[in-house]
């Protein structure tokens, strides 16, 4: 019996493991794309079930590791027995001229500097794996944990984009120029 491979790991850190997403994570999605504050600053990725979950993955971060060698990576602990804690990774998304620097994670997780080591991570493998000199963010205005986030990340404003197909303005935030 031919057994899947397991979930390449992409990063550790301290506390944290991050990991290509697989089927079997479909539960977590479900829960985490559908989360109040993933739905207010994020969106409904119409993602309700198991089903629904694995075409997401399949047609979303599976694509975009295949494509770019990128995309949203699972946040674990590194317990014996992990704990799903978010996403977090880069995205290629039309209407940006550069990888977006995403991430979500579930409230419950929320205070306790996951995000802040995730992403750190997630730029650092951008810059020292993918040889990227540039990562930006957008975000929507309202959302102040994520701005604090990026800004604490280093990250700089740099002004508004609207995304093709989309009617809502966001702020972009750009890694600083290097050198």
């Amino acid at each position: 019996m031919n057994m899947p491979p397991a979930p390449r790991v992409i990063a550790r850190t301290a506390r944290l493991r991050l990991r290509e997403i697989g089927p079997d994570d479909a539960g977590f999605i479900v829960e985490l794309l559908n989360q109040p504050d993933f739905l207010r600053h994020i969106g409904d990725r119409g993602v309700r079930d198991p089903g629904q979950a694995l075409a997401w993955l399949h047609d979303g971060p599976a694509a975009s590791y295949a494509r770019h060698g990128h995309g949203l990576w699972l946040v674990e602990t590194l317990d014996v027995t992990p704990v799903a804690l978010g996403l977090c990774g880069l995205v290629a998304r039309e209407g940006l001229p550069a990888p977006d620097l995403g991430f979500a994670f579930l409230p419950q997780h929320y205070g306790r500097g996951y995000a802040f080591e995730a992403a750190g991570a997630v730029l650092a493998h951008a810059r020292d794996a993918l040889g990227l000199d540039r990562v930006l963010a957008i975000v929507v205005a309202d959302n102040a944990r994520s701005i604090a986030l990026l800004r604490r990340l280093g990250l700089e404003p740099d002004g508004t984009v609207t995304l093709p197909g989309q009617a809502q303005e966001l702020l972009l935030f750009r890694t600083p120029d290097p050198g």
